[in-house]
Protein backbone atom coordinates (compact mmCIF):
# COMPACT_ATOMS: atom_id res chain seq x y z
CA UNK A 1 0.00 0.00 0.00
CA UNK A 2 1.32 3.45 -0.89
CA UNK A 3 3.98 2.18 -3.28
CA UNK A 4 1.77 2.16 -6.35
CA UNK A 5 2.97 4.27 -9.27
CA UNK A 6 -0.44 4.91 -10.81
CA UNK A 7 0.33 3.48 -14.26
CA UNK A 8 -2.51 0.96 -14.27
CA UNK A 9 -5.73 2.88 -13.64
CA UNK A 10 -8.92 2.00 -15.45
CA UNK A 11 -12.21 3.88 -16.00
CA UNK A 12 -15.11 2.76 -13.86
CA UNK A 13 -16.97 1.06 -16.72
CA UNK A 14 -20.40 1.27 -18.33
CA UNK A 15 -22.31 2.32 -15.23
CA UNK A 16 -20.18 5.47 -15.28
CA UNK A 17 -19.87 7.53 -18.43
CA UNK A 18 -16.84 6.36 -20.34
CA UNK A 19 -14.57 8.13 -20.43
CA UNK A 20 -8.06 41.49 6.79
CA UNK A 21 -8.38 37.57 5.95
CA UNK A 22 -5.07 36.25 7.21
CA UNK A 23 -6.41 36.60 10.75
CA UNK A 24 -9.37 34.33 10.08
CA UNK A 25 -8.55 30.97 11.65
CA UNK A 26 -9.45 27.61 10.16
CA UNK A 27 -11.19 26.77 13.42
CA UNK A 28 -13.64 29.66 13.06
CA UNK A 29 -14.41 28.69 9.48
CA UNK A 30 -15.00 25.07 10.43
CA UNK A 31 -17.11 26.02 13.45
CA UNK A 32 -19.77 27.15 10.98
CA UNK A 33 -20.47 23.55 10.06
CA UNK A 34 -23.16 23.32 12.71
CA UNK A 35 -25.28 25.49 10.44
CA UNK A 36 -24.82 23.19 7.47
CA UNK A 37 -27.40 21.93 5.11
CA UNK A 38 -27.03 20.64 1.60
CA UNK A 39 -25.08 23.19 -0.44
CA UNK A 40 -26.78 24.22 -3.68
CA UNK A 41 -25.01 23.54 -6.97
CA UNK A 42 -24.51 27.25 -7.67
CA UNK A 43 -22.17 27.54 -4.69
CA UNK A 44 -20.84 24.00 -4.86
CA UNK A 45 -19.48 24.43 -8.38
CA UNK A 46 -16.92 26.94 -7.15
CA UNK A 47 -15.75 24.66 -4.34
CA UNK A 48 -15.28 21.93 -6.92
CA UNK A 49 -13.48 24.27 -9.31
CA UNK A 50 -11.02 25.47 -6.68
CA UNK A 51 -10.41 21.88 -5.57
CA UNK A 52 -9.26 21.03 -9.09
CA UNK A 53 -6.37 23.49 -8.77
CA UNK A 54 -3.61 21.52 -7.06
CA UNK A 55 -1.95 23.63 -4.41
CA UNK A 56 -5.17 25.30 -3.28
CA UNK A 57 -5.94 23.32 -0.15
CA UNK A 58 -7.40 23.69 3.31
CA UNK A 59 -5.51 26.79 4.44
CA UNK A 60 -6.06 28.73 1.21
CA UNK A 61 -9.75 27.76 1.09
CA UNK A 62 -10.06 29.22 4.59
CA UNK A 63 -8.38 32.46 3.55
CA UNK A 64 -10.66 32.80 0.52
CA UNK A 65 -13.79 32.09 2.53
CA UNK A 66 -12.76 34.48 5.27
CA UNK A 67 -12.18 37.34 2.83
CA UNK A 68 -14.83 36.83 0.15
CA UNK A 69 -17.59 35.10 2.21
CA UNK A 70 -18.37 32.84 -0.75
CA UNK A 71 -16.15 31.18 -3.33
CA UNK A 72 -18.14 32.48 -6.29
CA UNK A 73 -16.77 35.97 -5.61
CA UNK A 74 -13.28 34.54 -5.14
CA UNK A 75 -13.44 32.66 -8.45
CA UNK A 76 -13.88 35.86 -10.44
CA UNK A 77 -11.69 38.07 -8.24
CA UNK A 78 -8.82 40.13 -9.55
CA UNK A 79 -5.26 39.18 -8.64
CA UNK A 80 -5.02 42.17 -6.28
CA UNK A 81 -8.07 40.98 -4.34
CA UNK A 82 -6.71 37.44 -4.10
CA UNK A 83 -3.50 38.90 -2.72
CA UNK A 84 -5.50 40.98 -0.24
CA UNK A 85 -7.18 37.77 0.91
CA UNK A 86 -3.78 36.56 2.09
CA UNK A 87 -2.72 34.29 -0.77
CA UNK A 88 0.94 34.23 -1.77
CA UNK A 89 2.00 35.22 -5.28
CA UNK A 90 2.42 31.60 -6.44
CA UNK A 91 -1.12 30.66 -5.35
CA UNK A 92 -2.59 33.75 -6.98
CA UNK A 93 -0.88 32.86 -10.24
CA UNK A 94 -2.10 29.25 -9.99
CA UNK A 95 -5.68 30.47 -9.76
CA UNK A 96 -5.31 32.98 -12.59
CA UNK A 97 -3.63 30.43 -14.86
CA UNK A 98 -6.05 27.57 -14.18
CA UNK A 99 -9.50 29.12 -13.94
CA UNK A 100 -9.62 30.01 -17.64
CA UNK A 101 -9.35 26.27 -18.34
CA UNK A 102 -12.06 25.24 -15.86
CA UNK A 103 -15.82 25.60 -16.37
CA UNK A 104 -17.61 25.40 -12.98
CA UNK A 105 -20.91 24.47 -14.65
CA UNK A 106 -19.29 21.77 -16.75
CA UNK A 107 -17.59 20.27 -13.68
CA UNK A 108 -20.93 19.86 -11.91
CA UNK A 109 -22.36 18.15 -14.99
CA UNK A 110 -19.38 15.79 -15.11
CA UNK A 111 -19.97 14.81 -11.51
CA UNK A 112 -23.62 14.10 -12.23
CA UNK A 113 -22.72 12.00 -15.26
CA UNK A 114 -20.32 9.90 -13.19
CA UNK A 115 -22.76 9.63 -10.26
CA UNK A 116 -20.25 11.28 -7.95
CA UNK A 117 -21.22 13.63 -5.12
CA UNK A 118 -18.97 16.45 -3.95
CA UNK A 119 -19.16 17.12 -0.21
CA UNK A 120 -17.62 20.25 1.25
CA UNK A 121 -16.49 20.44 4.86
CA UNK A 122 -19.70 22.44 5.51
CA UNK A 123 -21.88 19.55 4.36
CA UNK A 124 -23.74 17.50 6.97
CA UNK A 125 -22.68 14.28 5.21
CA UNK A 126 -18.98 15.12 5.34
CA UNK A 127 -17.38 12.60 7.76
CA UNK A 128 -17.25 14.29 11.16
CA UNK A 129 -13.94 12.76 12.23
CA UNK A 130 -12.25 13.76 9.00
CA UNK A 131 -13.31 17.34 9.59
CA UNK A 132 -11.35 17.28 12.87
CA UNK A 133 -7.89 16.74 11.32
CA UNK A 134 -5.77 19.83 10.64
CA UNK A 135 -5.41 19.19 6.90
CA UNK A 136 -8.91 17.97 6.07
CA UNK A 137 -9.75 18.24 2.36
CA UNK A 138 -12.16 21.11 1.60
CA UNK A 139 -13.97 18.89 -0.92
CA UNK A 140 -14.47 15.14 -0.67
CA UNK A 141 -15.76 13.23 -3.69
CA UNK A 142 -18.04 10.27 -2.98
CA UNK A 143 -19.42 7.43 -5.10
CA UNK A 144 -21.87 5.44 -2.98
CA UNK A 145 -23.26 6.45 0.39
CA UNK A 146 -22.46 7.26 3.99
CA UNK A 147 -24.99 5.79 6.44
CA UNK A 148 -25.62 5.91 10.18
CA UNK A 149 -23.86 2.56 10.47
CA UNK A 150 -20.66 4.23 9.30
CA UNK A 151 -20.33 6.19 12.55
CA UNK A 152 -17.99 3.48 13.87
CA UNK A 153 -15.25 2.98 11.24
CA UNK A 154 -11.87 1.28 11.55
CA UNK A 155 -9.11 1.40 8.94
CA UNK A 156 -7.49 -1.93 8.05
CA UNK A 157 -4.24 -1.69 6.10
CA UNK A 158 -1.27 -3.86 5.20
CA UNK A 159 1.15 -5.05 2.60
CA UNK A 160 0.32 -5.59 -1.07
CA UNK A 161 2.23 -8.89 -0.81
CA UNK A 162 0.10 -10.61 1.82
CA UNK A 163 1.12 -14.04 3.06
CA UNK A 164 -1.31 -16.87 3.76
CA UNK A 165 -1.01 -15.91 7.44
CA UNK A 166 -1.86 -12.27 6.74
CA UNK A 167 -4.86 -13.17 4.63
CA UNK A 168 -6.17 -15.56 7.26
CA UNK A 169 -5.77 -12.96 9.99
CA UNK A 170 -7.52 -10.32 7.87
CA UNK A 171 -10.39 -12.65 7.02
CA UNK A 172 -11.00 -13.60 10.64
CA UNK A 173 -10.64 -10.20 12.27
CA UNK A 174 -12.43 -8.19 9.57
CA UNK A 175 -15.32 -10.66 9.51
CA UNK A 176 -15.72 -10.29 13.27
CA UNK A 177 -15.43 -6.49 13.08
CA UNK A 178 -18.25 -6.34 10.55
CA UNK A 179 -20.42 -8.65 12.62
CA UNK A 180 -19.96 -6.21 15.49
CA UNK A 181 -21.19 -3.24 13.47
CA UNK A 182 -17.82 -1.80 12.42
CA UNK A 183 -17.43 -0.18 9.00
CA UNK A 184 -14.13 -1.23 7.43
CA UNK A 185 -12.04 1.49 5.79
CA UNK A 186 -9.13 0.70 3.47
CA UNK A 187 -7.35 1.87 0.32
CA UNK A 188 -8.49 -0.52 -2.45
CA UNK A 189 -4.87 -1.60 -2.93
CA UNK A 190 -3.72 -5.11 -3.70
CA UNK A 191 -3.12 -7.50 -0.82
CA UNK A 192 -4.50 -6.82 2.66
CA UNK A 193 -6.62 -3.84 1.53
CA UNK A 194 -8.47 -5.91 -1.07
CA UNK A 195 -8.96 -8.78 1.39
CA UNK A 196 -10.41 -6.39 3.98
CA UNK A 197 -12.91 -4.90 1.52
CA UNK A 198 -13.88 -8.31 0.13
CA UNK A 199 -14.41 -9.93 3.53
CA UNK A 200 -16.49 -6.99 4.74
CA UNK A 201 -18.72 -7.23 1.68
CA UNK A 202 -19.13 -11.00 1.90
CA UNK A 203 -20.08 -10.66 5.57
CA UNK A 204 -22.86 -8.26 4.59
CA UNK A 205 -21.11 -5.29 6.17
CA UNK A 206 -20.17 -1.79 5.17
CA UNK A 207 -16.84 -0.74 3.72
CA UNK A 208 -15.28 2.51 2.51
CA UNK A 209 -12.43 2.64 -0.01
CA UNK A 210 -10.30 5.78 -0.11
CA UNK A 211 -8.78 6.29 -3.55
CA UNK A 212 -5.67 8.09 -4.78
CA UNK A 213 -7.25 9.19 -8.06
CA UNK A 214 -10.47 10.65 -9.44
CA UNK A 215 -13.56 8.50 -9.02
CA UNK A 216 -14.05 8.16 -12.79
CA UNK A 217 -11.33 5.50 -12.75
CA UNK A 218 -10.16 2.62 -10.54
CA UNK A 219 -6.65 1.82 -9.46
CA UNK A 220 -5.47 -0.89 -9.65
CA UNK A 221 -7.50 -1.80 -12.73
CA UNK A 222 -8.17 -5.38 -11.61
CA UNK A 223 -10.29 -4.00 -8.77
CA UNK A 224 -13.02 -2.52 -10.98
CA UNK A 225 -15.51 -5.25 -9.99
CA UNK A 226 -14.57 -4.88 -6.32
CA UNK A 227 -15.06 -1.12 -6.58
CA UNK A 228 -18.60 -1.56 -7.91
CA UNK A 229 -19.42 -3.95 -5.06
CA UNK A 230 -18.13 -1.37 -2.58
CA UNK A 231 -20.37 1.30 -4.10
CA UNK A 232 -23.36 -0.95 -3.40
CA UNK A 233 -22.41 -1.56 0.26
CA UNK A 234 -20.48 1.54 1.15
CA UNK A 235 -18.57 4.21 -0.71
CA UNK A 236 -15.56 5.11 -2.78
CA UNK A 237 -14.12 8.43 -1.64
CA UNK A 238 -11.33 10.69 -2.84
CA UNK A 239 -10.11 14.25 -2.46
CA UNK A 240 -8.99 14.17 -6.11
CA UNK A 241 -11.23 15.60 -8.80
CA UNK A 242 -12.44 13.64 -11.80
CA UNK A 243 -9.71 12.94 -14.32
CA UNK A 244 -6.85 12.98 -11.80
CA UNK A 245 -4.75 9.88 -12.31
CA UNK A 246 -2.95 8.10 -9.45
CA UNK A 247 0.59 9.26 -8.73
CA UNK A 248 3.10 8.21 -6.12
CA UNK A 249 2.66 11.40 -4.10
CA UNK A 250 -1.12 10.90 -3.94
CA UNK A 251 -0.94 7.78 -1.77
CA UNK A 252 0.33 9.38 1.47
CA UNK A 253 -2.42 12.00 1.02
CA UNK A 254 -4.95 9.19 0.53
CA UNK A 255 -3.65 7.44 3.66
CA UNK A 256 -4.22 10.45 5.93
CA UNK A 257 -7.89 10.44 4.88
CA UNK A 258 -8.19 6.73 5.71
CA UNK A 259 -6.92 7.32 9.24
CA UNK A 260 -8.76 10.63 9.55
CA UNK A 261 -12.14 9.04 8.85
CA UNK A 262 -11.54 6.24 11.32
CA UNK A 263 -11.50 5.67 15.06
CA UNK A 264 -8.24 3.82 14.65
CA UNK A 265 -5.97 1.91 12.29
CA UNK A 266 -5.22 -1.82 12.29
CA UNK A 267 -1.98 -2.89 10.56
CA UNK A 268 -1.82 -6.48 9.31
CA UNK A 269 1.58 -7.25 7.77
CA UNK A 270 3.78 -4.44 6.52
CA UNK A 271 7.38 -4.12 5.48
CA UNK A 272 9.67 -1.54 7.00
CA UNK A 273 8.90 0.93 4.19
CA UNK A 274 5.27 0.00 3.58
CA UNK A 275 2.63 2.62 2.89
CA UNK A 276 0.68 1.00 5.71
CA UNK A 277 3.23 2.42 8.13
CA UNK A 278 2.64 5.89 6.70
CA UNK A 279 -1.03 5.43 7.55
CA UNK A 280 -0.05 4.27 11.05
CA UNK A 281 2.16 7.32 11.64
CA UNK A 282 -0.58 9.64 10.39
CA UNK A 283 -3.04 7.93 12.73
CA UNK A 284 -0.74 8.68 15.66
CA UNK A 285 -0.48 12.33 14.60
CA UNK A 286 -4.27 12.51 14.38
CA UNK A 287 -4.67 11.02 17.87
CA UNK A 288 -6.28 7.86 16.51
CA UNK A 289 -5.86 4.45 18.14
CA UNK A 290 -3.19 2.25 16.61
CA UNK A 291 -3.43 -1.54 16.45
CA UNK A 292 -1.04 -4.11 15.02
CA UNK A 293 -1.08 -7.87 14.52
CA UNK A 294 2.23 -9.50 15.53
CA UNK A 295 3.97 -11.81 13.10
CA UNK A 296 6.90 -14.11 12.52
CA UNK A 297 10.10 -12.29 13.52
CA UNK A 298 11.85 -13.75 10.46
CA UNK A 299 9.23 -12.50 7.98
CA UNK A 300 9.93 -9.16 6.20
CA UNK A 301 6.21 -8.36 6.23
CA UNK A 302 6.09 -8.70 10.02
CA UNK A 303 8.78 -6.09 10.68
CA UNK A 304 6.36 -3.18 10.39
CA UNK A 305 3.66 -4.31 12.85
CA UNK A 306 6.22 -5.79 15.25
CA UNK A 307 8.03 -2.43 15.40
CA UNK A 308 4.71 -0.63 15.92
CA UNK A 309 3.93 -2.89 18.87
CA UNK A 310 7.37 -2.17 20.32
CA UNK A 311 6.60 1.53 20.00
CA UNK A 312 3.29 1.24 21.84
CA UNK A 313 0.65 0.09 19.36
CA UNK A 314 -1.99 -2.20 20.82
CA UNK A 315 -1.14 -5.85 20.13
CA UNK A 316 -4.12 -7.51 18.47
CA UNK A 317 -4.86 -11.21 18.62
CA UNK A 318 -8.54 -11.01 17.70
CA UNK A 319 -11.45 -8.64 17.20
CA UNK A 320 -12.19 -8.55 20.94
CA UNK A 321 -8.87 -6.79 21.58
CA UNK A 322 -9.96 -3.94 19.31
CA UNK A 323 -13.49 -3.67 20.63
CA UNK A 324 -12.25 -3.60 24.21
CA UNK A 325 -9.66 -0.90 23.52
CA UNK A 326 -12.23 1.28 21.73
CA UNK A 327 -14.94 0.54 24.31
CA UNK A 328 -17.14 -0.83 21.53
CA UNK A 329 -18.20 -4.14 23.02
CA UNK A 330 -21.81 -3.66 21.96
CA UNK A 331 -21.62 -1.50 18.83
CA UNK A 332 -24.40 -3.20 16.90
CA UNK A 333 -26.83 -2.96 19.80
CA UNK A 334 -25.95 0.69 20.42
CA UNK A 335 -26.53 1.61 16.78
CA UNK A 336 -29.84 -0.25 16.71
CA UNK A 337 -30.97 1.66 19.80
CA UNK A 338 -29.90 5.00 18.32
CA UNK A 339 -31.93 4.26 15.19
CA UNK A 340 -35.03 3.87 17.37
CA UNK A 341 -34.51 7.12 19.29
CA UNK A 342 -36.17 10.15 17.73
CA UNK A 343 -34.81 13.67 18.04
CA UNK A 344 -36.32 17.11 17.53
CA UNK A 345 -34.85 19.52 14.99
CA UNK A 346 -33.15 21.56 17.69
CA UNK A 347 -31.70 18.39 19.28
CA UNK A 348 -30.36 17.32 15.90
CA UNK A 349 -28.82 20.77 15.48
CA UNK A 350 -27.01 20.36 18.79
CA UNK A 351 -25.87 16.83 17.92
CA UNK A 352 -24.28 18.17 14.73
CA UNK A 353 -22.07 20.34 16.93
CA UNK A 354 -20.70 17.32 18.81
CA UNK A 355 -18.12 14.76 17.78
CA UNK A 356 -16.35 11.78 19.28
CA UNK A 357 -13.96 14.23 20.96
CA UNK A 358 -14.90 16.32 24.01
CA UNK A 359 -16.40 19.73 23.16
CA UNK A 360 -16.90 22.34 25.89
CA UNK A 361 -20.30 23.97 26.41
CA UNK A 362 -18.96 27.41 25.43
CA UNK A 363 -17.92 26.07 22.02
CA UNK A 364 -21.27 24.28 21.61
CA UNK A 365 -23.11 27.54 22.36
CA UNK A 366 -20.93 29.43 19.88
CA UNK A 367 -21.32 26.87 17.13
CA UNK A 368 -25.06 26.36 17.58
CA UNK A 369 -25.95 29.99 18.28
CA UNK A 370 -28.11 28.84 21.22
CA UNK A 371 -28.07 30.34 24.74
CA UNK A 372 -26.23 28.43 27.47
CA UNK A 373 -29.43 27.61 29.37
CA UNK A 374 -30.99 25.98 26.29
CA UNK A 375 -27.79 24.08 25.47
CA UNK A 376 -27.53 22.72 29.03
CA UNK A 377 -31.13 21.52 29.01
CA UNK A 378 -30.78 19.89 25.59
CA UNK A 379 -27.55 18.16 26.56
CA UNK A 380 -29.29 16.63 29.58
CA UNK A 381 -32.05 15.32 27.31
CA UNK A 382 -29.51 13.91 24.84
CA UNK A 383 -27.73 12.17 27.73
CA UNK A 384 -30.99 10.56 28.83
CA UNK A 385 -31.57 9.40 25.25
CA UNK A 386 -28.13 7.82 25.17
CA UNK A 387 -26.91 10.05 22.35
CA UNK A 388 -24.37 12.20 24.21
CA UNK A 389 -22.19 11.83 27.26
CA UNK A 390 -20.54 14.22 29.71
CA UNK A 391 -16.74 14.13 29.54
CA UNK A 392 -15.97 16.33 32.55
CA UNK A 393 -15.02 20.02 32.73
CA UNK A 394 -18.38 20.97 31.20
CA UNK A 395 -17.55 19.07 27.99
CA UNK A 396 -19.67 16.65 25.99
CA UNK A 397 -19.15 14.10 23.20
CA UNK A 398 -21.23 11.86 21.00
CA UNK A 399 -21.80 8.29 22.10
Amino acid sequence: MGGENGQNARPMGDSVVNGPAASVSVGIVLSLVCLFGRMDSEELKYWVSFSIIRGIGRAKFSLLLGYFDDLGKAWYAQASDLTAAGLDAKSVQLIIDNRSEISPDAEIKRLEQHEVRALTWNDKDYPSRLREIHDCPPVLYVRGSFLTEDEVPLAVVGTRHASAYGRRVAEEIVGDLVRNGITVVSGLARGIDAVAHDVALKAGGRTIAVCACGLDMVYPSEHVALAHRIIDQGALVSEFALGVRPKGEHFPLRNRIMSGISLGVLVIEAGERSGALITAHQAAEQNRELFAVPGNIFSPTSKGPNHLIQDGAKLVRNCADILEELNLTAVAQQLEFKELVTTTDIESQLLSCLSSEATCIDDICYQSGLPASTVSSLLTILELKGLAKQMGNSSYALI
